[in-house]
């Protein structure tokens, strides 16, 4: 049965936390979109409404300038009948035939396009009219109740929009007082049609109407809306019109706008609701829907302008805008949470590399510390040999010298105690070099003085070198420094020989050559042995862990420190933590050649300021 995967659970558990996370930030994405979906609709909608308004105003212009047009060519024609003796004449009674009048206001109605001209005598009545000749003629009505009459007797000039009581037919009166010598003797009316105005306006794109003091649509692009209401009409407003017939008993409906939102003094929002008679919408704008209703007042009128810019399509788009934003906020709320999901994930993965690279260094110390352990114990032989020997003297030295004492012969005892010195400090050195190679160095690169690991390394190597009969030739200036660390160096270049003493056992003749060199910021070291070389089965697999050749090293074949296939892997490593490189190949002239590249270093002027575990021991030169 399969074990789990100890990694498993702790996987599921980070799997949870995040779908927890997310989880948790769905309903913060979902607001913000939200509140960004809102501020985007506010902010499209003002700016809509903002243009909407610049191109109203310039409407508002353009229809009121039109109409003023329009009014003011008929503005002059009452005022000028008071210049006519035969109008004067008629009104006051000194000419009782109206014949020649009624054909002169005949004339002059048709040369001007107005709907009808008449003249009225100063108790209201009509004593001359263009329409004499015509069935529903106004000559001898009684027009005192008009309030343009009203106001022309007072020696105002009257202006009003109405509906004709004879026919019916609306129009815009103007009328003028008649005077002679200082005195009203009658009143001068000029019915003008503004149909034609209106048909204008129902060609453009925005509607427009025009309202009277009392809130009476008098004018509109919309015929629908003409002689309705803006507001509710109160009880002495209507029995005034049903008092004066200004708009002939019409029922003046409300027209049905509503308002949604004040957006300044003179502009707001509104909304019209369709009639109820389903007048179909107009081919340019709307009959209904919402509108921004701006409004202007018609100097010299109690008139009011309004154009209705239909803002349904500013609304729609400021929500597909709205809806673009509140998207485009989730996505980035989307890409944020990814964002920040790796961030942690990588995070999490930096830790990891961060930990695993500490074990690994930790596992490399103490591989690269055991590899000396391996060294030492390859070399306790012959160091028990080598101690063997000086004990032995210094058990015989001491023994001699107590006879030497006992006898009085002094200077026989001090030759002893100064040998027992010398084979003293000789075993010292040997064991205080033991002492430095196997400790644990920092590893900390700085600035070394190669020369000296390489002695210590040849040192280490002594007896070993003296058995196996290899010469060994060493090249290394004094001044040739590189950065790394000394006593890890050191091990490397023990690993190197003793591996180049493998490749030349039983052969006769062996050489060993190491040289060190400084050139273009690097300082190269190089192990050169006269063997058999690298195989093209070895050469690809020579740093390899745990790849040995040790059972082929009888025919002259690399192997691994301690037969482990260790020693050159670890080499490896060791000089790539100083920021080099650690070569093998085959020599010019056969054998091996290994190349320790390292950078170049400058050493102190002050040797005081060399690290004390440099100086732990004292140079050795090598072995013969």
């Amino acid at each position: 049965m399969m074990r789990q995967s100890p990694s498993l659970p702790a996987f599921f558990m980070q799997i949870t936390r995040r779908l927890r996370t997310i989880g948790l930030l769905l309903p913060v994405m979902a607001g913000l979109a939200l509140l960004a979906g809102l501020a985007g609709f506010r902010v499209s909608e003002g700016m809509g409404l903002a243009a909407l308004r610049e191109t109203g105003r310039h409407r508002l212009d353009l229809y009121a300038e039109s109409l003023e047009r329009e009014i003011d060519k008929y503005a002059y024609f009452p005022a000028t009948l008071g210049l006519e003796r035969d109008v004067l004449d008629l009104v006051t009674g000194r000419a009782p035939l109206a014949w020649g009048l009624n054909r002169y206001l005949e004339r002059l109605n048709e040369r001007a396009g107005t709907l009808s001209i008449y003249v009225l005598n100063r108790q209201g009545r009509v004593v001359a009219a263009s329409n004499w000749n015509r069935p529903d003629s106004f000559v001898g009505e009684d027009l005192s109740y008009r309030p343009y009459f009203i106001e022309a007797a007072a020696g105002r000039q009257g202006r009003l929009f109405g509906v004709g009581t004879t026919r019916g037919e609306a129009g815009y009166y103007l009328s003028s007082p008649l005077a002679e010598d200082g005195a009203i003797v009658g009143v001068a009316v000029v019915k003008v049609s503004l149909e034609q105005l209106e048909q204008s306006w129902s060609t453009v794109e925005a509607p427009v109407l025009v309202s009277d003091e009392n809130g009476v649509v008098i004018l509109a692009s919309v015929p629908s809306w003409k002689f309705t209401t803006l507001r509710a009409m109160d009880e002495p407003t209507r029995r005034h019109f049903d008092r004066t017939l200004q708009y002939n008993a019409r029922p003046l409906p409300p027209l049905g706008l509503s308002s949604l939102n004040r957006i300044a003094p003179d502009a707001e929002l509104v909304r019209l609701a369709r009639p109820a008679d389903g007048e179909a919408e107009s081919a340019v704008f709307p009959v209904s829907g919402s509108f921004l209703a701006q409004t202007a007042p018609l100097h010299g009128t109690g008139w009011t302008m309004t154009v209705l810019s239909p803002a349904s399509q500013i609304t729609g788009m400021a929500w597909t805008r709205a809806a673009l934003a509140a998207v485009g906020s989730a996505f980035l709320g989307i890409l944020l949470l990814m964002w920040v999901q790796r961030r942690g994930h990588l995070r999490d993965l930096e830790r990891k590399v961060e930990e695993r690279t500490r074990n690994l260094r930790a596992a490399q110390d103490e591989l690269v510390h055991a590899g000396k352990l391996a060294v030492i114990g390859q070399l306790s032989a012959g160091l028990a040999h080598e101690l063997n020997q000086p004990l032995a003297a210094l058990r015989t030295l001491s023994g001699n010298t107590v006879k030497f004492l006992q006898r009085g012969n002094l200077d026989a005892a001090k030759g002893n105690l100064e040998r027992i010195a010398q084979l003293v400090d000789s075993m010292g050195a040997l064991t205080g070099q033991l002492k430095s190679f196997a400790r644990k160095s920092s590893g900390a690169p700085r600035p070394v003085a190669v020369r000296r690991p390489i002695d210590n390394a040849l040192f280490l190597l002594e007896q070993r070198l003296r058995r196996s009969g290899v010469a060994v030739t060493v090249d290394v200036p004094e001044d040739v420094a590189a950065l790394c660390d000394p006593n890890r160096l050191e091990q490397v270049v023990v690993n190197l020989v003793a591996n180049g003493l493998d490749a030349l056992a039983g052969r006769a003749g062996g050489k060993l050559t190491l040289t060190a060199r400084t050139e273009d910021g690097r300082t190269r070291i190089q192990v050169a042995d006269n063997g058999p070389g690298l195989s093209e089965e070895v050469l690809p697999r020579l740093f390899e862990p745990f790849f040995t050749t040790k059972e082929a090293a009888k025919d002259g074949a690399r192997e691994g420190s301690g037969g482990l296939g260790l020693g050159l892997a670890i080499s490896a490593g060791i000089v790539r933590d100083f920021g080099g490189t650690l070569t093998g190949a085959n020599g010019a002239d056969g054998g091996a050649v290994f190349t320790i590249d390292l950078s170049a270093a400058v050493l102190p002027a002050d040797p005081t300021t060399i690290l004390a575990e440099d100086l732990a021991c004292p140079t050795f030169p090598p072995p013969p």
